[in-house]
């Protein structure tokens, strides 16, 4: 029998490990069901805007109804879960989120197959199929899941940390790039951004050596998911770096909440 995990667990090839609580089949029926409602609300819309062909010729306003209502519930998640970085409104609300099974970056053709197979994992009725699916596989992954290689992790609300005391008013030399602070805030995960901000928190608990090769990591995996140019980094530490990019991440240039940190 298949051991089931509660942890989606990821390692980095800098040796960083992350790990997301994975979303169990009753949460996920829950924001499934919030879905359909959204979507049965849009499909009363279009069939009322549908009434003139339907007038015209029955067959033909038939047709359009039916091909409408499989485009939207299947255009649905596809623009929403793209858009939204693995999100729908369903989702949002549970506070759940599509991610690639193995932490990477997730990709359009992996939203486009899991919504796809959505129709099968339905069958017969109320998501039978990927609801036992999702009861026998190890991640809690339904068919669309599997064939897309993704995973449905909880996004639980996180604390606010103290930015004034953690980050202390300085120049960042990564802020003279807009167009590379927007890029890295679309390649940054939350569970990466909490890493870092963890990080800076419990530095002085370190040991030096440690927190030296603690801080060299998690530098090396933001350089690697947005470089900066030269001239940005020269000059300061792997720790003052990962304060740079946790100030991106978490203030706007006024100094507010940046968007991307909530």
């Amino acid at each position: 029998m298949t051991t089931r995990v509660n942890t989606l667990v990821i390692q980095t090839p800098e040796g960083i490990v992350f790990s997301q609580l994975l979303a169990g089949p009753v949460t996920r029926f829950a924001a499934w069901l919030v879905d359909w409602a959204c979507i049965t609300a849009l499909a009363l819309v279009i069939q009322m805007l549908l009434i003139l062909p339907a007038l015209v010729s029955p067959d033909v306003g038939r047709a359009m109804t039916i091909l409408s209502y499989f485009g939207l519930s299947i255009g649905y998640g596809i623009i929403l879960e793209w858009f939204w970085r693995g999100q729908t409104f369903g989702k949002r609300l549970l506070r759940l989120r599509v991610v690639d099974a193995h932490g990477l970056r997730l990709q359009f053709n992996q939203v486009v197959i899991r919504n796809l197979l959505r129709a099968v994992d339905m069958l017969p009725m109320l998501y039978l199929v990927g609801g036992v699916a999702a009861v026998l596989t190890r991640r809690a992954q339904r068919l669309g899941d599997l064939a897309a290689n993704t995973v449905v992790v909880r996004n639980p609300k996180t604390k606010q940390p103290n930015l004034d005391k953690l980050l202390p008013d300085k120049y960042n030399s990564l802020r003279d790039y807009p167009h590379l602070e927007v890029r890295l805030r679309q390649h940054v995960s939350a569970a990466e951004a909490t890493l870092a901000v963890r990080a800076l928190m419990r530095r002085d608990m370190l040991e030096p050596q440690a927190r030296v090769e603690l801080f060299r990591d998690i530098a090396a995996h933001f350089r690697q998911r947005v470089p900066f140019p030269a001239e940005a980094t020269d000059g300061i530490t792997d720790e003052q770096y990962v304060r740079n990019v946790v100030d991106v991440l978490y203030r706007t240039r006024s100094g507010g909440q940046s968007a991307a940190a909530k």
